[in-house]
């Protein structure tokens, strides 16, 4: 079946599944500057659905803004398993509707290239999910230059809320 404005068919069912679930979603972005947001709200209806995203990109705004352990950030760096974590979890708290959390965080925070960071490599990449279930972190070591360790991190963040809503690869939710 033809996507809405050539969406792939994953995005389409992971916000269809928000939306029939009455779900909400909360993005916070470094190396993927807005892309994952973009890819979600090419869906239409989206907007129901998909509450708002941040791009912290300069690392003392994942602080400033989302509550990212500071001595984390200065210890670790802006690329680590727990600053996704946090991020996630500081998205979904802090873009709030009326009060109410979002229902998923996710959020990105890598080395996008074409030099490493902080001695981590380029592909390097931390995708953050957090609910009121948890948090988690997955971390990705993705092989291609700018364009494709964006293009790729934002992929896996879909297949990442598909999962966390249960989608199966044919694109029902179970």
């Amino acid at each position: 079946m033809p996507q809405p404005d050539g969406v792939p068919e994953r995005t389409t069912a992971v916000v269809r599944t928000l939306l029939e679930r009455g779900l909400t979603v909360a993005v916070a972005e470094s190396l993927t500057g807005g892309g994952v947001t973009f890819e979600l709200t090419r869906v239409p209806g989206a907007s129901a659905a998909v509450i708002g995203g941040v791009v912290v990109y300069a690392t003392a705004l994942k602080h400033t803004l989302l509550g990212v352990d500071a001595d984390l950030l200065a210890a670790e760096g802006p690329v680590h398993p727990d600053v996704a974590r946090q991020l996630a979890a500081g998205v979904r708290e802090r873009l709030a509707v009326d009060g109410r959390p979002a229902d998923l965080g996710v959020a990105t925070t890598g080395v996008a290239g074409p030099d490493p960071q902080g001695g981590r490599a380029v592909g390097t990449v931390f995708v953050g999910v957090s609910t009121v279930r948890g948090t988690r972190a997955v971390e990705l070591m993705l092989d291609a230059d700018r364009a494709g360790v964006r293009a790729q991190t934002v992929s896996r963040v879909i297949e990442e809320l598909a999962a966390e809503l249960g989608i199966q690869p044919g694109g029902a939710p179970v």
